[in-house]
């Protein structure tokens, strides 16, 4: 294992600043930045497009889903690139047969985005849309069952967070995929689609052990990949339930005259067209990076103990109050202010000093991000500037 203060020097973006904005966008490493200006000159080196280039573009796009694969505990086929968490739900969204009087279940920590999607599948096929109230149980209460109990028999899908991106609450999610699968009709299971924009490089992750439906993420955030790269995975079982929406030439078979025949039977077939493929390699040289420091299960460790140490330290604060009353389970700690400034203008008055978190809406307050590689001592100087500014 890598000593943290010179692993840093990966990553010259964390200079000037102290940074807790990983839930938001990643600091990208070194290698990153690299890799995707060397491919950008190597392909106009070898020439934009032709055979030796494709094929390269063909191999290094495969070299990136197996590392994704490996990170999420599953097969390259089952991984479809996608540009963000967004694209990867829509996908899935989309995807499905809906039909009138079918029943969405959303939890009421989603992100507007996810939000919007549904609304526009229930006004367009008449799809009723129930919320359960999953924040209420961040300190007490029991997340499977809220969830179990609001399940009714024209339910067809569950959308939730794996980690809520304004509590930090972690769901159990292999537990919550279990009691809708096992709801209802054996035939007719309950498809469970998870946002993971705040699980991907953040818990360590074997998804093909939980069971989950649709699990769509992003490379920019706690991978600390380049914008404009994220993921679906799509469990195998399900694959074949559902077509592309969008469709273009890198999502099918052709035959020798070019003739369509087939969408291709792995993740693929969500992939339309031209993609900007040195952002696949950025991302691929961001995995790599955290590998080298350690696995995922060990930078979750990491990632526990600081949150932990953020945690404890904001309990000194008078006018500080944390969502959770017990230890953050991921690296995602938000808290309340309670006097002289509001969320905003504490978040402004901090980054005017060189200290970056953000401000949620709902609930409203303030959201600070630690990661593997944040020191104890920055920690510290964030708990010195909030004594002296509230």
């Amino acid at each position: 294992m890598l000593n943290i203060e010179q692993f840093r020097q990966e990553f010259p973006g964390l200079n000037h600043k102290v940074y807790f904005n990983f839930g938001g966008q990643g600091i990208l490493p070194r290698a990153s930045t690299e890799a995707i200006v060397d491919t950008f000159h190597y392909i106009e080196q070898i020439g934009p497009f032709g055979l030796k280039i494709n094929a390269w573009l063909q191999k290094k796009t495969a070299e990136t889903k197996r590392a994704i694969a490996t990170e999420l505990g599953v097969t390259p086929k089952t991984i479809t690139l996608t540009e963000n968490v967004t694209v990867g739900c829509n996908i899935a969204l989309w995807g499905i047969d809906w039909q009138a009087e079918d029943e969405i279940l959303l939890t009421d920590a989603e992100h507007p985005g996810i939000i919007a999607i549904v609304k526009e599948i229930a006004r367009r096929f008449q799809v009723k849309i129930t919320i359960c109230p999953i924040i209420e149980t961040l300190n007490q209460g029991d997340s499977v069952k809220v969830i179990h109990d609001y399940l009714q028999p024209n339910t067809r899908l569950v959308v939730l967070s794996h980690i809520l991106w304004n509590t930090g609450q972690v769901l159990p999610l292999k537990e919550i995929v279990n009691v809708c699968h096992n709801y209802g009709q054996s035939n007719k299971k309950v498809q469970v689609l998870v946002d993971a924009a705040q699980s991907v490089g953040c818990l360590p992750l074997n998804l093909a052990e939980t069971g989950v439906d649709f699990y769509a993420f992003t490379g920019h955030k706690w991978l600390c990949g380049p914008s404009g790269v994220g993921g679906l995975y799509v469990n195998p079982q399900s694959l074949a339930q559902f077509n592309p929406t969008f469709i273009g030439w890198r999502g099918v078979n052709t035959d020798f005259q070019g003739n369509v025949t087939s969408f291709k039977e792995d993740g693929s077939r969500f992939e339309v067209a031209t993609s900007a493929y040195p952002l696949f390699l950025g991302l691929k040289e961001a995995i790599n990076t955290h590998n080298r420091w350690g696995d995922a299960q060990k930078r979750y460790q990491r990632i526990c103990q600081l949150s932990k140490y953020l945690w404890e330290e904001l309990q000194s604060i008078d006018g500080i109050e944390c969502l959770k009353n017990t230890p953050p389970e991921a690296g995602l700690v938000s808290f309340y202010v309670h006097k002289n400034l509001s969320a905003n203008d504490l978040v402004q008055t901090l980054e005017n000093q060189g200290f970056l978190l953000r401000t949620l809406a709902n609930p409203y307050c303030v959201r600070a991000c630690v990661h593997y590689f944040t020191l104890e001592s920055e920690i510290e100087q964030l708990i010195l500037r909030l004594k002296a500014v509230i």
